[in-house]
């Protein structure tokens, strides 16, 4: 018992100094430290020295929804009253254009090789996820702010409840097209989530909003945030919904009934790197290289309709609600990043259609490995590029 309990502490102590060293790769090579972070967990992981011993999944699900978490609650902290009001039009646009475009991307392109089409349907939904913790991360490594970085946090925040509500709708359409059993069951489904997921969010974050920083004025928050966080995100698991929904809607809350202070996000913003950095690790350490193989030219399609879902939509739907084209471009591109939200959905897709199951699993596991690495590394250069061009504007 004492050598496992020293062996984990042991553990965690190097990941988070090998951490440094990937921080420092990535300012070194100009990556996103989140790739250097995956890269790093892949090769201590069980595909190199693996360090984990087969314990990496679990350490995996713990990391994640308290990271996930935490990341929610503070994009639901930007999403103010104010900030709506002035770009709600853009924000709902791109959110939910960038998804429809890549939703229909995929379709065609998976029913042009001859795929079924209530397959290829589901497989488009799953696409539409993105991965808003890299998003965050690579704009907050760049330790700068401009309006296109306000706008794509906002933007990903609202990325999770589309997707819950795309798949949702496909998953049964694909189903009673199948004659899978009952259609309206994933709608029922989709919507219990979202709308259990909203109202843990709004429990928590009314009374959170009106006790913080008053049961000990003048003190810092950090405990209170980080319990109610933590209590968030464990009561969703419990209740089976998603934690970074109800995270985000906490956040949201807080963020626009309590007006005497923000101290809760920045006590959360002070200490979220250390858990962020052991997921990114975990996640890649759980990669899965050799799905590559698997994936064929369905793969290939999928990975390449999905780029061009994202990138053209982002600029037909910019250039619709009044942006220059190239802005619009460089959003979709910020979004190609996508992790545990699509394996998520393709696990449950897999549940209705267990023929196909091997396939709809190893696009997704395919295209999270591709666009977790390389994802990151979009974002940053589309990030880069919009602040130059931005600067560069009278």
């Amino acid at each position: 018992m004492h050598e496992e309990i020293a062996i984990t502490f042991i553990l965690i102590g190097l990941l988070l100094l090998l951490s440094l060293l990937a921080n420092w790769l990535g300012s070194a090579t100009r990556l996103p430290r989140v790739t250097t972070l995956l890269l790093l967990g892949f090769v201590i992981g069980p595909a190199g020295f693996d360090l984990f011993q087969g314990n990496h999944q679990v350490w995996l699900e713990m990391f994640s929804a308290l990271a996930l978490s935490m990341v929610g609650f503070l994009l639901g902290g930007r999403l103010t009253k104010f900030f709506l009001r002035s770009q709600e039009k853009l924000i709902l646009a791109l959110s939910s254009g960038v998804a429809l475009t890549t939703l229909l991307a995929v379709f065609l392109g998976l029913t042009l090789i001859a795929l079924p089409w209530h397959i290829a349907l589901v497989i488009a939904a799953i696409a539409t996820a993105t991965d808003p913790a890299a998003t965050v991360d690579v704009i907050r490594e760049s330790g700068s702010s401009n309006r296109f970085s306000e706008n794509l946090l906002s933007i990903v925040t609202l990325d999770d409840i589309w997707g819950l509500v795309i798949f949702s709708l496909c998953l049964a359409i694909s189903v009673s097209a199948n004659g899978n059993g009952n259609g309206t069951s994933p709608i029922i489904d989709g919507l219990t989530e979202i709308g259990t997921a909203s109202m843990l969010g709004l429990a928590l974050g009314i009374p959170m909003a009106f006790l913080t920083g008053r049961l000990q004025p003048g003190e810092p928050t950090l405990v209170e945030a980080i319990g109610l966080i933590m209590l968030c995100s464990g009561l969703a698991i419990w209740l089976e919904t998603s934690y970074l929904l109800a995270s985000m809607v906490m956040g949201i809350t807080v963020r626009n009934i309590a007006r005497h202070h923000r101290r809760p996000f920045h006590a959360i913003e002070g200490i979220e790197w250390p858990f962020i950095a052991l997921f990114f690790i975990f996640a890649g350490a759980s990669l899965e290289i050799s799905s590559l193989s698997a994936i064929g030219s369905a793969g290939a399609v999928y990975l390449l309709c999905r780029t061009i879902g994202k990138v053209v939509g982002g600029a037909v739907v910019g250039q619709a609600v009044g942006l220059p084209l190239r802005e619009g471009f460089y959003y979709g591109i910020a979004m190609l990043p996508q992790a545990g939200v699509a394996m998520g959905m393709a696990l449950i897709a897999s549940h209705f259609f267990e023929r196909q199951a091997d396939l709809i699993m190893n696009l997704a596991i395919g295209g999270t490995v591709i666009f977790e690495l390389l994802g990151p590394i979009c974002t940053k250069w589309a990030f880069k590029n919009s602040t130059h061009k931005q600067s560069n504007q009278p």
